[in-house]
């Protein structure tokens, strides 16, 4: 077994421990588990010369988010800040952890740790690739469900759109729009997407 499959295998064995279970390609998965393959999937799709490091992240981006929910803060935009900055230090503590075990060294940890924690979006290209994955998945697997919610008020899903697509490139931009949606999704995604070239 080579060093990075090692480091996946300890990944996947942590979030396979996750109590939420999600049904994805006809399969039943612990939900963080289905979430870090999906990741790592899109992210090869995007980059399919992704570096080490990009992978290693991909594979551990959210690694165990169940042990803090977001219920175990008070309500709150302030709150909120705080429970997904700590949430996101918790993965970058348990993936540093776990690549100490697979035998990688500080500097490979230090970078697996900025592209989780993503430092310099926008700047940093890796870590753009992250987060257009991540948005993708969000419009993939969770938007349709959430727009059914807002079906009565649009724009207010355009606007919770708009803060996604916000963090995404105009390559991002361009996959975002070859998913598959209702065409009522397509719409608000399209002027979800202008409203960030507008901005």
């Amino acid at each position: 077994m080579n060093q990075l499959q090692h480091a996946f295998n300890l990944f996947d064995g942590y979030n396979q421990k996750d109590p939420r279970w999600i049904i994805w390609k006809n399969e039943v998965y612990p939900q963080e588990y289905a979430h870090a393959l999906m990741l790592n999937e899109w992210v090869l799709s995007l980059q399919p010369a992704s570096g080490q490091e990009l992978l290693l992240a991909s594979r551990c981006q959210h690694i165990g988010r169940w042990e803090i929910p977001r219920d175990s803060y008070p309500d709150g935009r302030e709150a909120y800040l705080k429970w997904r900055k700590d949430l996101a230090q918790h993965h970058a503590t348990i993936a540093g952890d776990l690549m100490r075990e697979a035998r990688y060294g500080e500097n490979q940890i230090n970078r697996v740790t900025e592209i989780i924690l993503k430092k310099r979006i926008k700047q940093d290209y890796e870590v753009q690739i992250m987060e257009n994955a991540l948005c993708l998945i969000f419009l993939e697997h969770q938007y349709e469900e959430l727009r059914l919610k807002y079906l009565d008020e649009p724009e207010k899903m355009v606007n919770i759109l708009y803060r996604s697509l916000l963090k995404m490139d105009k390559h991002g931009h361009a996959i975002a729009k070859l998913l598959p949606y209702t065409n009522d999704g397509l719409s608000l995604v399209i002027k979800a997407i202008e409203r960030v070239e507008h901005s």
